[in-house]
């Protein structure tokens, strides 16, 4: 039996275990990637951990997640980061040079290769060719320092394309076709592989809005084929040498199968607050709209911008409406300039921000208090924009184009009926711009040795966690359901994540979207610690792991949940959390918050097996819970953290 994509890109990068699904295997990683918003803490990690430079074929920081500089924080961090990169050898994108995701495919990504970002959206790299996998940024500073990347074998999910996107319809309603179908965990223990004729018609960036959103599905990661077109995408980025074909075998297997026609595709819209809430346009047009908002990770490329400004070309968008146009990169900034897109969108209304993640990650941009919004991003979680009280809509850059147009939520295929117009297909600029001036390379191992690290008064050192003891007593401080996301945990914004490097402020804002009262009562049981309690897929979204140190510092000793999303359930394991799962769910409902929940001859227990029986004091009654640690987990939760194990590892070796 041949090998498809992802077997492909596995295979050649093992360092242990086998392809058996269900099984830990260890992925030798080429490459790193680490953001603002995360790479502080990656940074301060890679510094605790005593090695001189990082052990990668290549690791790129990018500034682009916080870039308000409304006083000292973001600006301090931002030199942190510059010298952080110097010294340790990794490349530098400076600040409004672009999102992550974008530049690193305009300037590095390389088919075949593997790379391991702490940012959740990692996987858009898959559009090249790559095995991309989001992570917690500890595991991105062991990637860092040499050491492999350890998960459990996922399924191959084979979605084959057939037929061509109809005029109107885009590579965001691909996505949300799939998230329409299978909601925002149908993608859990599993890389998806797009294959099939319709590739033939998607560009190198269209693969990389699909790629982006599998993240949203819960999908460890998204694999494309390398083909001509991404020989054709890196021959325009002066990079050709760089490609090499990845094709499955013609008698590839799947362990899923699936199939989408995209001649049958229509305008989709996720509504309020999942991406996975997918509807037809058609089934909410007509609302009045506040906001609408282009560019984003999700909807990067130079078609995604000129369509929209195509679209709104020789018009006034309404009156009512803020058009927001969020460049991604520099280098895409200045070709739409080039080609005269940008006045378009300025001429009709458009306000222009710095190139960056901006009102994504809730940086400005911020709607009203319960008024529509429609953007291009990747997520709508409750309070992400900015707003408490948001309502944001998640579409392609064709309906937000149309919609800014009339102020209401409108199917771009009406505006053939109201304006006349016919779809804009937009084409790429055979010769581009490239603009490399504001990635920073590092100087060499000789020149960085005698560097000094620029450490402002935000940034402090990370606290150290005591092991796992081996009784618990501890009250239930919080319950929640379904579907909690890390930005409900530990929120994003520019009133929070400028303490991205101080976990003790940062921390002053956990489940505040959820209970505002729970810093004041976490505090006062922070010594001996507390549990939470959810229900499934808990940990959703994005991938930082202030989600989980924050609440470790306050004092969160276990998490029992139904089951975890991927990456949260990691950063637990990294931070010392033990991370339990209900062998029967509906034993969820029986725990009330303010329960004392009693757990004894931990450290053995989990050790010998992966049953735990937890004891609720306050009603009598034992649940059957189970974990699914490794034994390299479980060394970390003993410990403490994972940082405990290296240093121990250290130590002993030095002894």
């Amino acid at each position: 039996m041949g090998k498809n994509v992802a077997e492909k890109l596995i295979e050649s990068h093992l360092a242990d275990g086998t392809l058996s699904v269900g099984e830990e295997i260890s992925l030798t990683m080429d490459q790193t990637l680490t953001q603002d918003a995360t790479g502080t803490m990656v940074m301060l990690e890679f510094e605790a951990m005593g090695i001189p430079r990082v052990q990668t074929e290549l690791s790129a920081q990018y500034v682009d997640h916080n870039l308000i500089q409304s006083d000292f924080k973001n600006p301090d961090d931002h030199l942190f980061l510059r010298s952080a990169c110097k010294k340790f050898g990794v490349w530098y994108s400076r600040p409004g040079n672009g999102v992550s995701h974008p530049v690193h495919q305009e300037r590095f990504g390389k088919p075949g290769k593997t790379l391991i970002g702490s940012d959740s959206h990692t996987p858009a790299a898959g559009a090249l060719g790559m095995l991309a996998i989001g992570a917690g940024g500890l595991d991105v500073a062991m990637a860092m320092a040499g050491k492999p990347y350890t998960i459990r074998m996922p399924e191959i999910w084979g979605v084959k394309l057939t037929g061509e996107l109809p005029d109107w319809v885009s590579a965001k309603d691909v996505i949300l076709e799939m998230l329409r179908r299978h909601d925002v965990d149908g993608g859990v223990n599993r890389i998806i592989e797009y294959y099939g004729p319709g590739l033939d018609t998607l560009s190198c960036m269209d693969r990389h809005v699909i790629a982006n959103m599998g993240t949203e599905l819960g999908a460890t990661s998204t694999v494309f084929p390398s083909d001509e077109e991404v020989k054709r995408f890196l021959r325009s980025q002066g990079r050709e040498d760089d490609w090499r074909e990845v094709r499955a075998d013609a008698d590839a297997d799947y362990d899923v199968y699936e199939e989408i026609d995209l001649s049958e595709l229509v305008p989709l819209i996720a509504k309020p607050s999942s991406p996975g809430n997918v509807v037809p346009v058609r089934e909410v047009e007509g609302q009045e709209i506040y906001q609408s908002y282009v560019g984003s990770s999700a909807n990067p490329g130079f078609r995604d911008f000129a369509v929209a400004a195509e679209i709104v070309d020789g018009k006034q968008v309404h009156d009512r409406v803020s058009w927001d146009i969020n460049p991604t990169s520099r280098q895409i900034l200045e070709n739409l300039m080039n080609t005269g897109h940008l006045q378009m969108l300025t001429r009709s209304g458009g306000r222009i921000h710095q190139a960056g993640c901006n009102g994504c990650i809730g940086m400005g941009q911020a709607p009203a208090t319960g008024r529509i919004a429609l953007r291009t991003v990747p997520r709508n979680f409750p309070g992400r924009s900015g707003t408490k009280e948001d309502a944001v809509y998640l579409v392609s850059p064709e309906t937000a184009a149309a919609s800014a147009l009339t102020g209401k939520i409108t199917d771009p295929r009406d505006l053939e009926e109201i304006y006349g117009m016919s779809y804009p297909h937009v084409q790429e600029p055979e010769e581009i711009t490239i603009n490399t001036d504001q990635l920073v390379e590092p100087p060499s191992a000789e020149e960085a040795e005698d560097l000094e690290l620029e450490k402002g008064p935000n940034v402090v050192s990370l606290p150290e966690f005591a092991p796992l003891p081996d009784a618990l007593d501890v009250p239930v401080l919080l319950k929640v359901g379904d579907d909690v996301s890390t930005d409900e945990i530990m929120p994003a914004g520019s009133r929070i994540l400028p303490y991205r490097s101080n976990i003790p402020e940062i921390s002053k804002f956990v489940f505040e979207q959820v209970d505002e009262t729970f810093y004041d009562r976490a505090m006062e049981h922070q010594e001996n610690g507390f549990a939470i309690v959810a229900g499934s897929n808990y940990g959703q979204g994005s991938s930082r792991e202030h989600a989980a140190i924050a609440p470790r510092y306050l004092g969160t000793r276990v998490k029992i949940v139904e089951s975890f999303a991927r990456i949260h359930r990691q950063n637990l394991a990294n931070f010392g959390i033990l991370p339990l799962m209900f062998k029967d769910p509906a034993d969820h409902e029986k725990i009330e918050q303010g329960d004392t929940l009693q757990l004894r001859n931990l450290r053995e227990t989990i050790q010998d097996g992966s049953t735990v029986e937890v004891y609720n004091a306050t009603k009598d009654e034992t649940y059957v819970t189970e974990h699914d640690l490794s034994e390299r987990e479980l060394e970390m939760v003993l410990e403490g953290s994972q940082i405990s194990v290296v240093k121990k590892e250290f130590t002993d070796a030095r002894a």
